[in-house]
């Protein structure tokens, strides 16, 4: 199902692009300070931003504007400076593990199926 862009759902989008850019900084911040619980926190963060963002623009759309503000800010914090270091570094298997965790997230949100449309039914016909 598609609904139509109206400017409150552009505006919404926008919005969540730059929620998604401050969770994902602050993600990147919480993962590597405290590992294991930081991973798991940072990716309930960006879950609840995800799913947020699918249930107040009731489509995949605001999925899409919260993970291109996460991501985005994700490769911006990765880039290394002119000087040849890092903004925040990259070390150890939890950043990674949190790109890998928010991108299955950011998916199984976008293709979430709303509980109006009721469930899918076993044996369709082909036609």
């Amino acid at each position: 199902m598609t609904a139509a862009l109206t400017s409150g759902r552009i505006a919404g989008c926008l919005g969540l692009l730059v929620l998604g850019v401050l969770a994902g900084l602050a993600g990147w911040l919480v993962v590597d300070l405290w590992f294991p619980g930081g991973l798991v926190l940072a990716l309930l963060a960006v879950f609840g931003l995800f799913f947020g963002g699918r249930i107040a623009l009731g489509v995949g759309l605001g999925v899409g504007g919260a993970a291109v503000g996460w991501f985005l800010s994700y490769v911006m914090l990765g880039v290394p400076r002119p000087e040849g270091d890092f903004l925040l570094s990259s070390s150890g298997i939890g950043t990674y593990a949190y790109l890998l965790g928010g991108t299955v997230l950011a998916v199984i949100c976008a293709t979430m199926r709303d509980p109006a449309q009721g469930s899918v039914p076993a044996g369709r016909p082909v036609k």
